[in-house]
């Protein structure tokens, strides 16, 4: 009883923490936020283009180069080296889906581009809200980074999404006759975005960046699974060779961060 109590009571600090509102001190950190905000909203468009050429199981295995980007934009930001060991173990991430593109059936090569885009954004996402997480004088609490950060990712996508997508508008006022649980689908995907987001900047503040990024690959793991047994779509054996090489490499980073704690 006495552990639950202060568990509770410790959860309530935290939540407590989080709700509390934080103004934007500078224009620098303004600027930052807007970088962050272009960044995120980069990395969604990117993946979005590339799920028309190519399907979600291969996107899921490039994306798991992600830890790969985030340690080498980790370096060039912040100067922040991990341990050779954990280095090491990106290797047989990168290579596994490096084995997956060769023997994917359904590869574009645009469609390839635009995935690796929307990783390497991904990527330079996370170590910049790591930044504003956690930098002595500009920190801000997950809750507040991504109130000041939605208005900005509206102001880019909306025009975006004018100019990329015809009459969008109308599209899907008409599907909302046709069907209203569309109207449900889309306030539904967007309280998930929400949670998704908000779980991404306390892991970040937490953990790292780049730990972030290797566990993100067990759900990766799962979406490459899901998708080829719900899409149905053609998979070869070396590339499920590569995408089993990748599984290996996060299971080999995840053993070497235990180690250099």
């Amino acid at each position: 009883m006495v552990c639950i109590e202060h568990w509770s009571a410790t959860a309530q600090q935290i939540l407590a923490k989080q709700l509390w509102i934080q103004h934007v001190r500078s224009r620098a950190q303004f600027i930052k936020i807007s970088v962050l905000s272009l960044v995120f909203c980069a990395s969604v468009v990117s993946g979005n283009v590339s799920l028309r050429y190519l399907p979600v199981s291969f996107t899921q295995a490039v994306g798991a180069t992600t830890p790969f980007f985030t340690a080498v934009f980790a370096y060039i930001m912040t100067v922040k080296r991990e341990a050779w060991l954990t280095y090491l173990t990106l290797v047989p991430v990168v290579t596994g889906v490096v084995i997956a593109s060769g023997g994917e059936p359904s590869f574009h090569l645009f469609g390839f581009i635009m995935c690796i885009g929307a990783t390497a954004a991904r990527a330079l996402k996370s170590v910049l809200q790591g930044i504003l997480l956690s930098s002595e004088g500009e920190k801000l609490n997950s809750m507040n980074l991504l109130l000041y950060m939605a208005p900005v990712a509206v102001v880019i996508l909306l025009p975006a999404t004018l100019f990329m997508e015809d009459n969008v508008v109308g599209i899907t006022i008409a599907l909302a006759r046709k069907d209203v649980n569309i109207v449900w689908y889309l306030l539904f995907n967007s309280a998930m975005a929400y949670c998704v987001n908000l779980t991404n900047f306390l892991v970040t503040k937490h953990t790292s960046a780049l730990t972030l990024q290797v566990l993100g690959n067990a759900k990766g793991a799962v979406a490459v699974v899901v998708s080829i047994l719900i899409f149905k779509n053609p998979v070869s054996v070396t590339g499920m060779l590569g995408y089993l090489l990748t599984v290996l490499g996060v299971i080999l980073y995840s053993e070497a961060k235990k180690r250099t704690k």
